[in-house]
């Protein structure tokens, strides 16, 4: 079983990523540590990162106008690191050195294509020609002459790993559309040349990997395929070339939809990494991070990434390193017993729910299903004593009994009719026990939204509102829920899924807010919303219009403002917003600070709402101001009401949607009034606070004179405040 776990951002990759990263990512390579990496741009710096704390622990630079042509690498034995910055210059230096203008260098006679270092085995230097030597040998001689090897071949990949005590090196190389793959023995001195078999497609990728004198390459094609070609080191002559017949390993396609890989790493025995487009018909494309089960020709599990990414792929320690926008991501990963179990998700793991109970009926056949609960009844019990044995064998029994009633039920529902199904549902709900309730309720809600889709007239809104405000749900635990509740406009299972659910994806998040600033104040009027977050401090008349109002601002005057040279503060009161009402209705306003309170990521949620229409961009905007300027009426600066939005909530969105939008802002006629009442309000809150700050030290002392004076008759007294 393969999955994946948790994900962080390790650096910014755009010009504020602080660490010089600008120009793109060239590769990345491990460092001196297993918890560090070395990141190459595609200029001049090389950075080293410790991935746990997330920070740069080092970073070089050659001099302007020179450029790193190949990834910088650690000599694990001297832990130096080494570089090579126009094709032919190598750099090596220590941490402690931070000016590479003085560290060493030499000068090659050839252009270097890579260097690979080896944890025993030091580094190995290939050359664009095709030539291979050892550092420590090329050390000796720098201007030793280098052979070409591959005459007009252009290298496209190579990889080295230890056999024993001797390096191996692996390269392929591309001429006229033909592929060739070289295999060096550096310390023996012996090369070998094989030819791949031709066919249609081309290969795009490579990967290696090497046990029992047997080298497994793996080729990823442009026809959505991986193949397998076995190289044996041990050979009994030299052959001028050989041709190298490959087989089917995988193919990238799962339920109509193909993996368009653009790279890919090998996991294990079983299992592959593929980075690449997931292609369905009549959909758009979709970038995303895959691991696949080699031995049973299953999609184990894929994360979606909506930012693009550059193509690239490392893994390293149970880790995999892409970027993913403008920021260079790592997902934990793990990779567990391969089994046909794990590989149609049926493997129990007592550390997670059991995801036996999730049953995709577009990807299982019956028999299969069948299958699968019937192989877990087959789990071997380990010797106990007697009594123990047998409590525990009830134990499994009774969980068995369960999961498999719980797949034989969604098996058997699948063509039922509404009343028996939802009745059917509710009953399995009931009964669920834990550990596996969530599970069970997460397949009931996979089993729903499947309904849903195949027939769209059906859609049991208040039986999924029922779930989800009587359940302990999750985004992840029914992806499909909002998406649904999406298509079918129903604002109000929506506002409830952004008040409980704490993993909604940004993309998701920005959905809601379309659909809700796109709807009519009529629509929504007809709809079941829940106003406890505004009916507090919205006033609505009979007729659904907003009653005028009238505050005081904290700092915000408006006769004040129009002259700049008055520096005393008044009160004057004046209807909210400049003189403004709400601009949106009760009912969206309790939608939009459903969206105002959801979690979310700035850089993920940025991309999403640049998209968002202008004129809705603009009634946001208002109605983040109109908020802004509620909250300012209270001391505590807090809005009165159940599940109201907090002030910094209010201005993160603010900021947020003002650098999403500020050009087309400022060319709108109707949002420049707008942007000015802004800069006015926060430049008298500015100014109003200020004040307050000169006579902090005077309330300060007046404070301690108090506590020091014992008056016990009444008195006045006069203080001047200077």
């Amino acid at each position: 079983m393969a999955a994946l776990c948790e994900s962080f951002t390790l650096c910014g990759l755009g010009p504020s990523g602080g660490v010089g990263l600008g120009s793109g990512l060239l590769a990345l390579e491990p460092g001196p540590d297993p918890d560090h990496v070395l990141l190459t741009d595609r200029g001049r710096t090389a950075t080293l990162f410790k991935v746990s704390d997330q920070k740069p622990l080092g970073c070089w630079s050659v001099k302007h106008g020179q450029i790193i042509t190949c990834p910088v690498v650690c000599n694990f034995e001297t832990h130096e690191y080494i570089a090579v910055h126009d094709d032919k210059v190598l750099r090596i230096w220590k941490n402690k050195d931070i000016n590479l203008d003085k560290v060493f260098k030499a000068t090659l006679s050839a252009d270097v294509y890579r260097i690979h270092s080896l944890p025993n085995g030091g580094p190995v230097v290939l050359f664009k020609g095709g030539g291979v030597r050892t550092l420590d040998v090329l050390l000796e001689a720098p201007q030793q002459e280098i052979e070409n090897i591959v005459s007009d071949e252009v290298i496209k990949w190579s990889q080295a790993f230890m056999e024993g005590q001797q390096p191996v090196l692996i390269f392929a190389t591309e001429k006229d559309g033909d592929f060739f793959v070289y295999v060096q023995r550096v310390k023996m001195n012996s090369l070998h040349k094989y030819k791949l078999e031709q066919q249609e497609s081309k290969p795009m990728n490579f990967t290696a990997c090497i046990k029992n004198q047997f080298i497994t390459l793996l080729c990823l094609y442009s026809n959505d395929a991986v193949y397998k070609a076995l190289i044996p080191l041990q050979q009994n002559a030299e052959e001028e070339e050989q041709i190298l017949s490959k087989s089917l390993l995988l193919n990238l396609s799962v339920s109509g939809s193909v993996l368009k890989g653009t790279s890919f790493v090998v996991l294990d025995k079983d299992h592959i990494a593929v980075l690449g487009s997931l292609v369905t018909s009549g959909e758009e494309s979709k970038e995303c991070l895959t691991i696949w089960n080699t031995k049973f020709q299953t999609l184990q599990t894929s994360k979606e990434l909506p930012l693009g990414t550059s193509g690239q792929l490392w893994c390293y320690e149970e880790k995999f390193f892409f970027t993913h926008g403008k920021v260079l991501t790592v997902i934990i990963y793990k990779c567990e017993t391969s089994s046909l179990a794990a590989a149609v998700g049926k493997l129990k793991d007592s550390r997670a729910p059991d995801v036996s109970t999730f049953v995709n009926w577009d990807t299982l056949g019956e028999a299969e299903l069948a299958a699968s609960f019937q192989s877990q009844q087959s789990v071997p019990l380990k010797s106990e004593p007697k009594m123990t044995l047998r409590s525990r064998r009830n134990a499994v029994t009774k969980v068995q009994q369960d999961t498999l009633s719980v797949g034989q039920l969604l098996l058997n529902l699948k063509d039922a009719s509404t009343t028996v199904f939802e009745d059917e549902l509710r009953q399995l709900m009931s009964k669920a026990q834990m550990p596996d309730i969530q599970a069970t309720i997460g397949c009931v809600m996979t089993a729903i939204t499947d309904r849903c889709k195949a027939n769209p007239k059906y859609y049991p809104q208040s039986f999924l509102v029922q779930i989800v405000q009587t359940r302990d749900l999750s985004y992840s635990l029914c992806p499909d829920l909002m998406v649904v509740a999406l298509e079918k406009k129903d604002v109000h299972l929506l506002q409830i899924c952004l008040q409980r659910f704490p993993d909604i994806p940004e993309e998701i998040t920005y959905a809601c807010l379309e659909l809700f600033l796109s709807l009519s104040e009529a629509y929504l009027q007809s709809t079941d919303v829940n106003l406890e977050s505004v009916i507090c401090y919205i006033d609505v008349e009979f007729n659904n219009k907003e009653v005028k109002s009238e505050i005081v601002e904290n700092g915000f005057n408006a006769e004040l403002e129009k002259d700049s040279c008055e520096t005393k503060i008044t009160k004057e009161t004046h209807l909210t917003a400049a003189g403004e009402l709400c601009p949106v209705g009760p009912q969206k306003a309790a939608l939009l600070n459903a969206v105002l309170q959801s979690a979310y990521s700035e850089t993920f949620l940025l991309p999403h709402l640049k998209n968002l229409p202008a004129q809705q961009a603009v009634l946001f905007l208002r109605y983040l101001h109109y908020l802004h300027v509620k909250c300012s009426e209270k001391i505590n600066t807090t809005l009165p009401g159940i599940r109201a939005p907090t002030v910094n909530q209010i201005m993160d969105w603010m900021c947020l949607l003002i650098d999403a939008h500020f050009t087309v802002m400022v060319m709108l006629p109707e949002a420049k009034g707008l942007l000015s009442n802004l800069h006015r309000f926060v430049r008298a809150q500015v100014r109003f606070y200020s004040e307050l700050n000169k006579i902090e030290g005077s309330l300060r002392e007046l404070q301690r004179l108090n506590h020091q004076k014992d008056i016990q008759t009444y008195s006045i007294e006069v203080l001047e405040l200077i």
